[in-house]
């Protein structure tokens, strides 16, 4: 039996239907938990089976870890040194290589860098201060998203001033003056030589557009083009991966359009919903046996995501155990529904001898995580918050690699000013901004202005001038250096010699300790990579190739998936996407929340909302418990919420609801502590006994906790800790306090005057 005989008798029927058609366009709508990693995997080791040189075969993913995952899958199926030679990688990082090859078309350098999104802003924040703009109309970030939605429309700043519509919706939006902005940013970009994400996919198509010989060499290199996750690919990408496959139509991509929920990027659904439109001779292929979750969990998620229309028709399986329904729990308040989160948790952990690392809180919003925060720590479980900042985002580490920057492309604005004083050197902050304006005057990068001041008619002092002649001198001597160095030892030499290494060596705190083991570990993240792909092709690295490596680096890619850790993981579900537990926790299911209120207005909004709750609901592979809360506390106050309409988008046969139980206040839906146990207490609620058989006054006057209207051994309810019983009552009149251990959120002293109280009669 031969080699692709072995990995095709691994697939379903449906699989291998998919992985064989390579005679035309190909849309593979992967349902979740079907394997279209192994699909894409095995056809490309199929393609390459078939005779397909590895060099003429590009794979399109949206994460750095895709592809790497996808190369080894192949490297395992073919041969190593045949996958480390396909264009596999994210459309960012292979755009990126397209764009350094063809420089000469762009008018960019061949080692022009990449602005994330902190420096962008921080670009932004400079443009707007010296136009004496106000920021908190002319917002940073909302600034930064219109220039970012700008490009994935492949509007260039140009097209953009000559767009009425566009222009007159600015006026009305209070932002005028944006048309502006955006042509001095392209332009500090274009003087600094670096490019934004966004603008790897503009400079692109316009490379396709506008060179058709460039686009003929891509069209015959790559003989065939396969894209992952399709339905989140915006309109740039679409029309490139099109150009690219427009003679040839050799295509294949793969996604659910049920899992597209990354509008606010741009992603369109509609390229996926609409590719026959493009490819009428199109061949669907169908992936509907889910291999993750218990046909329950599925069976509900189907009668979910069924209530929308605008979708691909298809019925997704489980051949797994029916498995326990999906758990829908109620809680008086957001700070109750965390001590549940965390009870339940324990309790499983025990019960079912299980591992932190197998259970995930998602919630729609960040802020959500504080409360679950407080009460898993209150509970010793070990937590990990997806979001925090991720190892190349921390500062010490920017600034090495800024330095970097500076020394393959001594233009780049940004970088060059995040070093030019630090260490701290004596060239402060009147200085650069003397140095910025005459660079924005002349219409000159900061770094040429920098090299001959005096030409530019920057008044500065002797001293001040002497400072910039050494770190000039300083940076054009390792700029030289790098010329001929590899990129681990050009790494250690910038360490030492700007000063950071002895800077942080100097103190002996935490903060400098931590700093100094940081940079460690960076220069061994350099030398890694350099043996690593010196192992792979013989040749030395260079700097500019690890900034390559690291400047793509998305926010998909951090320590979302670093499961060494036995840790329960809080992520919102955009983040979950792509990930699977054993145990999902999906909070705050309620109006205004899950759906959001800014979705409310739109059926397509309403839509994508609906396929985010689908997300997380298929993100559990045996147990799914969803939750919301009576009460929520924003903006300093308390306030009633209703539950999702989506819950009851959900087929009752799969779900499991606990009975509501009302409180003499307000409807109270009671959580079960034990939500797999399949008996529970009820309880309800009634009026505090009358005032006046109930009002009594020690001989001081004052009425005692006692003969406040609660007796030790009752049950009350509150609306933040929820269902609890009196342990005690002390003190009298304003003091009166009760002492009372409620089962989610532990034992609390709560002075009764004060404490919003209920008595519930089991």
């Amino acid at each position: 039996m031969n080699t692709e005989e072995v990995f095709l008798e691994q697939l379903n029927d449906s699989q291998r239907e998919a992985v064989m058609y390579c005679d035309g366009p190909a849309l593979v709508v992967a349902g979740a938990g079907s394997g279209k990693t192994r699909v894409l995997t095995c056809k490309i080791a199929c393609l390459l089976q078939q005779g397909y040189p590895p060099y003429t075969i590009l794979a399109l993913t949206f994460t750095n870890k895709a592809a790497r995952e996808m190369k080894s899958r192949i490297a395992a199926l073919t041969d190593e040194s045949m996958a480390q030679r396909l264009w596999m990688g994210t459309f960012h990082s292979i755009f990126y290589r397209i764009l350094r090859f063809e420089a000469a078309h762009t008018g960019f350098s061949p080692d022009f860098t990449i602005y994330d999104t902190g420096d962008s802003k921080s670009l932004i924040r400079t443009i707007l201060k010296e136009m004496q703009l106000d920021d908190k109309i002319y917002r940073p970030a909302l600034i930064q998203s219109r220039i970012s939605s700008a490009k994935n429309a492949l509007m260039t700043c140009r097209s953009y001033e000559q767009n009425r519509e566009m222009v007159e919706y600015d006026m009305r939006a209070k932002i005028p003056l944006f048309r502006e902005i955006y042509k001095r940013y392209q332009a500090r970009c274009f003087q600094a030589g670096a490019m934004d994400f966004d603008e790897l996919l503009l400079q692109t198509n316009i490379l396709f557009r506008d060179h058709p010989e460039t686009l003929l060499k891509y069209q015959e290199k790559f003989r065939y083009v396969l894209v992952d996750e399709y339905q989140d690919t915006n309109f740039a990408q679409h029309l490139i991966v099109t150009r690219l496959c427009e003679r040839h139509r050799r295509i294949c991509v793969v996604g659910d359009d049920a899992q597209s929920i990354y509008s606010f990027r741009g992603a369109n659904i509609d390229n996926m919903l609409r590719f026959k439109d493009h490819y009428p001779d199109f061949r669907i292929f169908k992936l509907e046996q889910n291999y993750r979750s218990t046909q329950n969990i599925v069976n509900a998620a189907n009668s979910l995501i069924d209530k929308n229309k605008g979708q691909i028709p298809k019925t997704v399986y489980s051949k797994n155990e029916p498995g326990s329904k999906i758990r829908i729990l109620a809680s008086y308040s957001d700070y109750e529904e965390g001590y549940l989160v965390a009870s339940l948790i324990a309790e499983l952990y025990m019960k079912e001898h299980a591992r932190y690392a197998d259970f995930a809180v998602l919630y729609r919003t960040n802020a959500q995580s504080r409360v679950m925060e407080e009460a898993l720590r209150r509970r010793n479980i070990a937590y990990k918050v997806y979001g925090s900042q991720s190892f190349y985002q921390r500062k010490e580490i920017r600034d090495i690699i800024a330095y970097f920057r500076v020394i393959v492309n001594p233009h780049d604005e940004e970088a060059l000013r995040r070093i030019v004083n630090f260490p701290a050197r004596g060239i402060g902050e009147t200085t650069l901004n003397k140095l910025l304006t005459a660079a924005a005057a002349h219409q000159v990068s900061l770094w040429t202005v920098l090299s001959v001041p005096a030409k530019y008619e920057v008044v500065i002092n002797e001293g001040t001038a002497r400072k910039l002649r050494d770190f000039r001198a300083m940076m054009e001597e390792l700029i030289a250096e790098n010329r001929q160095l590899s990129a681990e030892a050009i790494a250690e030499r910038v360490v030492k010699r700007s000063g950071m290494a002895a800077a942080f060596f100097q103190e002996r705190t935490v903060e400098s300790i931590s700093r100094q083991e940081n940079l460690q570990e960076l220069l061994n993240a350099i030398a890694e990579f350099c043996a690593t792909r010196r192992e792979e092709t013989g040749e030395e690295m260079s700097l500019t190739d690890f900034l390559t490596e690291v400047s793509l680096i998305t926010d998909q890619d951090t320590d979302r998936n670093d499961r060494d850790t036995d840790k329960v993981t809080l992520m919102t579900v955009h983040a979950a996407k792509g990930l699977e537990f054993d145990n999902v926790f999906i909070t705050g299911m309620e109006e205004n929340l899950f759906p959001s209120a800014m979705a409310k207005d739109s059926l397509h909004a309403v839509e994508e909302e609906r396929r985010l709750f689908y997300v997380a609901i298929t993100r559990a592979r045996k147990h799914c418990t969803i939750l919301y809360a009576r009460n929520r506390f924003r903006n300093g106050e308390n306030n009633a919420c209703k539950p999702s309409h989506f819950l009851n988008d959900i087929d009752p046969r799969y779900i499991d609801r606990p009975e509501e139980r009302t409180n003499r206040q307000t409807a109270v839906a009671q959580p079960d502590d034990r939500p797999f146990k399949s008996s529970r207490p009820s309880y309800v609620t009634r009026n505090l006994r009358p005032e006046s058989s109930l009002k009594k006054t020690d001989p001081a006057g004052q009425e005692s906790g006692e003969q406040s209207g609660f007796r030790t051994g009752e049950t009350v309810s509150h609306e933040r800790f929820g269902r609890g019983r009196i342990l005690s009552l002390e003190g009298s009149g304003s003091n009166a306090k009760a002492t009372i251990l409620f089962e989610h959120s532990g034992t609390k002293n709560l002075l009764l005057k004060y404490a919003k109280l209920t008595i519930l009669d089991e």
